[in-house]
């Protein structure tokens, strides 16, 4: 563990760092320190810091900057979150205050709010739907070939999906087959339709000789309703903060930030006992070597989760450069998760 004094200045640094993305000399740490110490004192205590492995010392400046590690002492030991700024709580409500008709279109839309403000490129991912109840399920003839199958459930939420049949389906089988679905699964919970259930409702479409290749079809939007739901926006501001003029580099990153459920499947991996911060407020905070693409080496995943009481817990997540200010960033993911909350609470109450 490192002295009061020098967290103090480890502290001083990381906060003049992240402002002004320039290394910190002993100058300036001396006028912004809470204690009076001579600038001969904070240069040895830079340099044993430094020898530390905590900060770094540029080739063109006296000044030192944050290393990696710096920078997880900070985060496990010293760091405070801020509240945001009041224009900020503003911006949020009223981006959040719409006429949502899904909960997916409101995780969608905090994605994007959390990548307007930030600048950096936002995650979002819905509550667990393995508790919701299915209230319907249909099949919409659209050609002889072709039909559309919508899938609704207590949340308001309605799933659908184009099919083509392989063989021409008459339409007295397809209502029979739909009636009977619905017999079985109507009230039941996505969790509670497994392959059995699905194997009995197939024998019992082929005893009544209703259209069988329905059930495929009933899987497949079932699986998509039951699937997690994850919402980027932002990815482009990766390339923002990409420190290298190696083309094939940013290509590789482009091409990462596209992989879209790759990115999302290595990067969201929330851990409760891997957080910074007290109390329900906790973030957790990956930095670049503990990222799973070396091209994210100078990145820094922040991801917290909120809970929506009997409705389940999501997630919401920054990925923005190292030497963001964290202090700040923690602080609006912290209360943003409050208000997505409130606001999914708020629409779940319309269907009571």
């Amino acid at each position: 563990m490192l002295t009061e004094r020098q967290e103090l200045i480890l502290k001083t640094i990381i906060k003049d760092f992240t402002q002004m993305h320039e290394p910190v000399g002993s100058k300036t740490v001396m006028s912004q320190l809470p204690i009076k110490v001579s600038s001969a004192t904070i240069r040895n205590e830079m340099a044993a810091l430094e020898e530390a492995g905590l900060l770094e010392k540029t080739h063109s400046s006296s000044g030192r900057i944050p290393s990696t590690l710096g920078y997880r002492y900070y985060l496990d030991h010293l760091i405070n979150p801020v509240q945001v700024p009041s224009s900020i709580y503003e911006k949020i409500g009223y981006q959040l205050d719409q006429p949502f008709h899904q909960v997916n279109e409101i995780v969608q839309e905090a994605a994007k709010i959390l990548s307007d403000l930030t600048d950096y490129t936002a995650f979002a991912a819905g509550p667990e739907t393995k508790d919701i109840k299915i209230t319907g399920f249909r099949i919409v003839p659209l050609s002889p070939y072709q039909v559309m199958a919508i899938l609704v459930t207590d949340d308001g939420n309605v799933k659908n999906q184009v099919y083509t049949l392989p063989h021409s389906a008459k339409a007295e089988e397809i209502e029979k087959a739909v009636n009977l679905i619905n017999s079985y699964l109507v009230g039941k919970s996505l969790s509670e339709i497994n392959s059995s259930l699905l194997n009995e409702i197939s024998q019992q479409l082929v005893n009544r000789s209703s259209a069988t290749q329905i059930v495929d079809l009933l899987q497949d939007v079932i699986k998509d309703a039951a699937s997690e739901q994850m919402y980027v926006d932002g990815q482009i501001n990766l390339l923002n903060n990409f420190e290298s003029n190696d083309v094939s580099q940013i290509k590789s990153l482009y091409e990462l930030i596209n992989q879209k459920e790759d990115l999302i499947s290595n990067l969201i991996d929330f851990k409760p006992d891997d957080m910074v911060g007290k109390g329900n407020s906790k973030i957790q905070v990956k930095l670049g070597s503990e990222l799973p693409s070396d091209l994210l080496k100078n990145y820094s995943l922040l991801t917290a989760e909120y809970n929506v009481g009997k409705y389940g817990k999501g997630t919401i997540a920054l990925l923005g450069p190292t030497n963001m200010p964290y202090s700040q960033m923690i602080g609006l993911l912290d209360y943003f998760r409050d208000e997505l909350a409130k606001k999914l609470l708020d629409y779940y109450g319309r269907f009571k």
